[in-house]
């Protein structure tokens, strides 16, 4: 998401600073925080060396000028205290993924937004704007022709568990294709040789790609007869079903978090309670009308409309910056 915002931004005439590992593509100007994560297990070293970096780097302006931090790592904005500039937080994940005392002693220059409104309930107390994520709806195309397979895209971890939709496509009798990258954290490491290197040793018609381009992954979105959404997280937002939508590809998802946001239920798609339904919702699939799917991509997942709502976000905390510290001082 810091990748498509920051594009929309620059095609705008903004300039922008992206902290991020050396290697990062930017569309302006990029600041190296260190080296990647390399190791299992070195988050929280490499967080606290990018965290150090950048706040060292705000201190100093090293010869420029930031309007704004715009905080998209999700924990940066709890040093908001050791700089001057006012921070946007944009909070990605579940709140029970964060730790309650992150919310306490907020400084005074943080200000937060969420990206869906089920996710903002869950952060009521802090009032935070809504900002609902966009894609860039150019680079996805759909065809008419013949379509084949399951399809599951995304992080291999626990709480997304692709393990169920192995098992919605074992019991449904369907292909399918798991897409996605195991990231250097032991539990998810040991996740995957628990549950999916297991399953996938005993289906036949299960491929597993990791870590796919994005070349493959709108191939495979444009060429599945239906996307598997098997979340057991209160998941905040879905990239991926905006993604099938783009592709005309129809979403069988589970119903939790901001899913029934995204996913319109018998136009876009299926919402489902539990592995069952998913295979009953199989059987229907061919009710879902590709056109449908992109026209409600276009309308609701523009990373340009995405940019706008920042945009005016921006201004506005800009503007109460200004008011709050032109009020003179009372004694």
């Amino acid at each position: 998401m810091l990748w498509t915002l920051e594009r929309e931004m620059v095609t705008r005439g903004v300039r922008t600073t992206v902290a991020a590992s050396a290697g990062s593509r930017v569309a302006d100007e990029l600041f190296v925080t260190g080296e990647p994560c390399s190791l299992p297990d070195d988050f929280e070293r490499r967080n606290r060396e990018h965290q150090d970096r950048v706040v060292e780097l705000l201190r100093s302006q090293e010869g420029r000028h930031f309007d704004l931090l715009h905080d998209k790592s999700g924990s940066l904005w709890t040093r908001a205290a050791e700089i001057h500039v006012p921070v946007l937080a944009t909070l990605h994940l579940p709140r029970s993924f964060y730790s309650a005392k992150q919310f306490n002693n907020i400084p005074e220059n943080v200000f937060f937004n969420c990206v869906s409104a089920s996710q903002a309930q869950t952060f009521a107390d802090l009032t935070p704007a809504i900002v609902s994520n966009g894609i860039l709806l150019d680079r996805f195309e759909f065809h008419l022709g013949p379509r084949a397979g399951l399809l599951w895209l995304g992080r291999i971890c626990e709480e997304k568990a692709p393990h169920l939709a192995l098992d919605i496509a074992a019991r449904a009798n369907e292909p399918i294709t798991l897409a996605g990258q195991v990231y250097p954290f032991s539990y998810h490491q040991q996740y995957f040789g628990r549950e999916i290197a297991s399953r996938l040793a005993q289906m036949e018609g299960a491929v597993f790609i990791g870590s796919p381009s994005s070349q493959q992954k709108r191939r495979l979105l444009r060429s599945a007869t239906a996307v598997l959404i098997t979340s057991l997280a209160d998941e905040t937002s879905s990239l991926v079903a905006m993604e099938a939508a783009a592709s005309g590809t129809p979403v069988i998802a589970f119903r939790c978090g901001a899913l029934p946001e995204i996913v319109q239920d018998g136009v876009t798609g299926f919402l489902v309670d539990g592995v069952q339904e998913a295979i009953d919702a199989l059987q229907h699939i061919e009710r879902i009308d590709e056109v449908d799917c992109v026209q409600h991509a276009r309308e609701k997942f523009s990373s340009r409309r995405m940019a706008d709502d920042y945009q005016l976000l921006y201004g506005e905390i800009l503007e109460k910056r200004s008011l709050s510290r032109a009020v003179p001082l009372t004694r």
